[in-house]
């Protein structure tokens, strides 16, 4: 046998155990996921009734868009605040930078499960900031525990830290030459900004932004534990439409949209990350 072949069956041999994984672990249940949202409710047919209840059912298209609307919202505002604390960390200096690089990443240790119950006992009815701004002669406290706007302070509390990183890692690799040649040929500020420092990190955004958008769609514990009862994000509704009312046909329809969303922002990491290695 020639060195090539071998070398080929060694690789082979290397990548089976990872497909036999991926298999059993992504494939087959997708696969099953999608066979069982075309059942119909009757168990004897195939079609794609569950996929149009999905949209036309005035509660589940509420589910819908309040999912679409928390995620695109979520993601937007971590981007923005976390490109904004990046571009601080690569370009300030001074006491407050250096104490926000050791403490942005903290909340990344923190368990999803404490720190839901640490904004319930901060922001809700008995917290202790309602209880603080009583003391003050303050006693109306916007609603946030159980509401869009507590969802929405969660999404930023788990996700700013991971896109913050990403982005300082980004805006760490523009050289300063770069940076310095630009203002000596007399680029102010926003020039700066938007011929050099966002051309250059923009593919980062994009990756970062990926993540947000499927970390914060298939989010479950925080909107379980302060999301409202009505409307509710497709994580909680699926898994009460599958354990209490038992429509596991139209539990996986749910699966498989929120899989095929996942899959179109996927689309856009996968491409940026082969626009880099093209370029490499």
């Amino acid at each position: 046998m020639s060195t090539s072949f071998k070398r080929g069956m060694l690789g082979l041999l290397l990548v089976i155990p990872s497909f036999l994984i991926l298999l059993v672990v992504v494939i087959i249940p997708i696969l099953y996921a999608i066979r069982e949202s075309l059942i119909d409710e009757n168990g004897t047919g195939f079609g794609l009734a569950n996929y149009i209840r999905l949209f036309t059912d005035a509660a589940m298209r509420k589910n819908v868009l309040y999912t679409l609307n928390l995620t695109i919202v979520s993601t937007i505002l971590t981007l923005v605040i976390s490109y904004a604390m990046a571009v601080y960390l690569r370009f300030g200096s001074g006491f407050v930078v250096t104490w926000i690089r050791r403490l942005y990443f903290v909340p990344m240790f923190i368990p999803g499960v404490i720190a839901t119950y640490a904004l319930i006992t901060t922001y809700s009815n008995h917290g202790w900031a309602p209880r603080f701004l009583l003391t003050l002669g303050i006693d109306s406290f916007p609603k946030i525990i159980y509401d869009y706007k507590g969802l929405l302070l969660a999404n930023l509390w788990f996700n700013i830290p991971f896109a913050t990183m990403l982005l300082s890692s980004a805006l760490a690799g523009i050289p300063n030459s770069v940076i310095e040649s630009a203002r000596d040929a007399g680029a102010r500020t926003l020039q700066l900004f938007v011929r050099f420092i966002l051309p250059l990190s923009y593919k980062t955004m994009w990756v970062a932004a990926t993540f947000i958008f499927m970390g914060v769609i298939g989010s479950f514990t925080a909107p379980f534990l302060i999301g409202a009862n009505s409307p509710q994000v497709l994580g909680v509704a699926m898994q009460q439409v599958f354990s209490s009312y038992q429509e596991t046909h139209m539990a996986s329809a749910m699966a498989v949209f929120m899989f095929i969303l996942c899959s179109f922002m996927g689309y856009f990491y996968i491409r940026t990350m082969v626009q880099d290695a093209d370029a490499n």
